[in-house]
């Protein structure tokens, strides 16, 4: 995740994200301290990669750490195993006025089989969204239906053999079938943003989705990541297409989630660096998307997926300047379940629609989100410091009340 920034009061003190008391009022004191350690170890780079080197050697030796995993980093990031267990994680969300948006995040699937199994549990999130105003999108990932191998070969133009074609068509009806399963549900549903090089394919999909179901709402959302230079100029084509053809365009916006990958391919191969040179670049044109979604509310809903202070800050100053009410269904800010409880907390106490990313799935499946969480929280300067001092602020502020 982006480094926050320095904290922001908006409207005369009735928004800041130093608030604690409201940032934390969902947790005792009791799993305060234990997100203290968390974030405290978490500080450390070097005990995460040991850690993190420890809890795959000994998930693969079927050693017996389940419960300690489960009562740390797990509880921490991730609603539960199953839709069903999720529930005390989504009342408490909805008790403090934030929706929830059930992530099912099980990674590697390569199979057919194992491709129709993550379309039926998003499926099942969908139902599970239907008629609840505090679930109010669903979210996938092609590469969750579909094989990362095919899509690269379709995106780069390789011919395709006639198993493969077909391959592709299921991809398209997996797809299909779930943005038609949100639009009958009536909420929205999120298509993550994924590598470069997979990713022309992925907004093809897209498109194709939302001139088909965006007509009256925006159902489908595309994900934009700013920090590739290029993005801002595809979610200005993207608008341009949504009005030509009349449909309206659903943006989420990200900083982005695979920046050393791309740096290393685009070095391998041999081409132009994708990603913006700078975080300042990056910031900047995430800051000129938010200006440009606002500036174009009429046909662009937004949901603004950042864990960096100075963004939402930016963006609720936009809101006031164009007169959108904090309620607004055409604006939500996210952000991932287990950080920036500050940020979310606080925007919801305040009356802005926002929704947490709630990961959920069996513990040995989730793990690689769950290590990339860690590995987030420790590589981005400044991210876990941010997280630890404001749960030892709130730490102090209650001893000190007694």
């Amino acid at each position: 995740m982006e480094q926050p920034q320095e904290s922001y009061i908006v409207s005369e003190g009735s928004l800041s994200f130093d608030n604690t008391a409201t940032a934390f009022s969902h947790k005792s004191d009791n799993e305060l301290r234990k997100t203290y350690l968390l974030f405290g170890a978490i500080n450390y780079s070097w005990l995460t990669k040991v850690g993190t080197h420890l809890v795959k050697l000994a998930l693969n030796l079927k050693l017996p750490v389940r419960t300690l995993i489960k009562r740390t980093i797990f509880q921490q990031f991730v609603g539960g195993e199953t839709i069903e267990s999720c529930q005390p994680t989504i009342h408490m969300l909805a008790k403090h006025h934030i929706a929830t948006i059930l992530d099912y995040s099980v990674e590697g699937a390569k199979t057919e089989e194992g491709f129709e199994h993550t379309t039926a549990e998003i499926l099942a999130a969908i139902a599970k969204a239907k008629g609840v105003d505090y679930v109010p999108f669903a979210v996938f990932k092609v590469t969750g239906i579909a094989s990362a191998q095919l899509l690269e070969k379709v995106q780069a133009g390789t011919p395709l053999t006639e198993a493969e074609k077909a391959a592709f068509e299921r991809v398209k009806v997996r797809v299909e079938k779930l943005c038609a399963a949100a639009h009958e549900a009536g909420i929205g549903i999120f298509i993550d943003g994924e590598e470069s090089w997979i990713q022309e394919v992925i907004d093809d999909l897209a498109n194709d989705m939302m001139l088909r179901f965006n007509k009256e709402r925006a159902v489908v959302y595309n994900t934009y990541q700013m920090y590739r230079h290029d993005m801002l100029t595809n979610l200005k084509e993207a608008h341009r297409l949504a009005t030509m053809h009349r449909y309206f365009l659903g943006a989420k916006l990200v900083r982005g989630a695979y920046m050393e990958k791309e740096r290393e391919r685009a070095e391998e191969k041999g081409y132009p660096d994708p990603i913006h040179a700078s975080k300042e670049a990056t910031d900047n044109d995430y800051n000129q998307a938010l200006l440009f979604c606002l500036n174009n509310k009429q046909r662009i809903a937004l949901a603004s997926g950042s864990h960096n202070e100075y963004s939402n800050y930016y963006l609720t100053m936009l809101m006031e300047k164009h007169s959108i009410a904090k309620d607004d269904p055409r604006v939500y800010f996210a952000q991932l379940y287990g950080m920036s409880d500050n940020i979310s907390f606080n925007l919801a106490a305040t009356g802005y629609n926002v929704a947490k990313y709630v990961p959920y799935g069996p513990l040995e499946a989730v793990m690689p989100y769950l290590f990339r969480r860690a590995e987030e929280n420790t590589s981005v300067a400044g991210q876990s410091s941010r997280e630890f001092s404001l749960v030892k602020k709130e730490l102090q502020r209650r001893r000190k009340q007694g």
